[in-house]
């Protein structure tokens, strides 16, 4: 039995996305800036694409962006917003994805910002007085904070966060690419400037995504080279994935509710099971309904001999997981976010993460696999 428990890392493409794809790579070839008939047809796929990603947002059409993934979108994000703006002081938090947070500190190392990371609690939980607090002992700010850990699944409160950042005139940039198409956004009520998308995480194609620009913004391009993106990104669009992030989140929004509880029931019974079945197991991170991601679950095992074989007897079963420890010896530098969090260093972490094509009687495959690796 194979058996896919690393959705958070991707997802299997939806047939209906493919389908959609294979149309358009036999029948639109053009590229999209020919003012031919050919570029003409292409460029409508584009446009329409980008107005039916903006209408499912509340957004405009001139307000998306698209980019070749969620770390482009994440950078351009980043380092326009603050290099643009003349912005000197940056906030985030040390369990940001490694997009946001090697972009700022390498901001740092070249003396454009000083940087400082809101508290997190012992379950990745952002500290909003922390954040007050920073926000109000400096200049105009910059702020990062995703919307939900990858790792861990905690959610953080970007209504919130949105509010603060406007009451200090910040500028908000919000890492959505875990929740972009599991969770609705509203960005007509939704205080942000930036948020970002990779359409692979939401059974779309890989390498293609988007930057959400709010209209009171004005940046300059990551990358130059030709008057694409209405002059924002250099470089011939890649059309098919464009239509395929479209429709793939065309389908996470008309089916939402129905996979939410779905994905959230097999979330729960993987816990319940692990709970019955072996002794000390913890989670990392936020487990409530409201408080965390519900395609995204980290189990703390109990310290074992064999703790670095889990993965690879997992991997052996076929089952596919991440792992994640906070130890940083040797060529295991571990988990960034479960140091963050003061995680036992001592206890083997692995990631589990869902998707609507997942199964009951996959949990329980997985499950028995652990029992026996654990020797229960």
């Amino acid at each position: 039995m194979r058996v896919y428990l690393d959705n958070a890392a991707t997802t299997a493409i939806d047939k209906e996305v493919l389908t959609e794809m294979y149309q358009i790579m036999e029948n639109q070839f053009g590229n999209p800036s020919s003012i031919h008939s050919h570029g003409r047809e292409v460029r409508a796929v584009v446009e329409k694409a980008r107005k039916k990603v903006a209408t499912l947002l509340h957004a405009s059409p001139s307000e998306i962006f698209f980019t070749s993934g969620g770390t482009e979108a994440d950078n351009m994000a980043i380092h326009s917003g603050i290099t643009d703006y003349g912005i000197k002081h940056a906030i985030t938090s040390r369990t940001e994805h490694h997009a946001v947070l090697h972009t700022l500190e390498a901001l740092e190392k070249s003396n454009l910002i000083k940087l400082s990371y809101v508290e997190t609690d012992s379950r990745g939980n952002i500290d909003m007085n922390h954040l007050q607090q920073l926000l109000s002992l400096n200049g105009r700010s910059f702020v990062s904070l995703m919307h939900a850990n990858n790792e861990l699944g905690t959610l953080t409160d970007i209504g919130a966060a949105g509010e603060l950042c406007g009451q200090y005139n910040a500028i908000f940039h919000c890492d959505t690419v875990q929740t972009m198409g599991h969770y609705p956004h509203d960005l007509q009520q939704l205080k942000v400037h930036f948020i970002t998308c990779a359409a692979h995480k939401l059974h779309g194609p890989k390498g293609v995504g988007f930057l959400y620009i709010n209209h009171s913004v004005k940046i300059n391009p990551l990358i130059y080279g030709g008057s694409q993106e209405r002059n924002m990104r250099g470089g011939t669009e890649n059309v098919y994935g464009i239509a395929g992030l479209a429709r793939a989140l065309e389908i996470a929004y008309s089916g939402m509710p129905v996979h939410r509880e779905y994905i959230q029931g097999l979330k729960d019974y993987m816990m319940e099971r692990l709970r019955l079945s072996i002794p000390g197991i913890e989670f990392n991170g936020e487990t409530g309904r409201d408080k965390s991601l519900y395609t995204v679950l980290n189990v703390s095992f109990p310290e074992m001999e064999m703790a670095d074989m889990l993965l690879f007897n997992l991997d052996i079963a076929g089952i596919s997981a991440s792992g994640g420890s906070a130890c940083s010896s040797g060529t295991n530098i571990g988990s960034h976010v479960l140091e963050a969090i003061g995680a036992n260093p001592n206890r083997p972490a692995v990631r589990f993460s869902f998707s609507k094509y997942n199964t009951k009687e996959e949990i329980d495959y997985t499950v028995e696999t652990i029992m026996k690796t654990c020797g229960v």
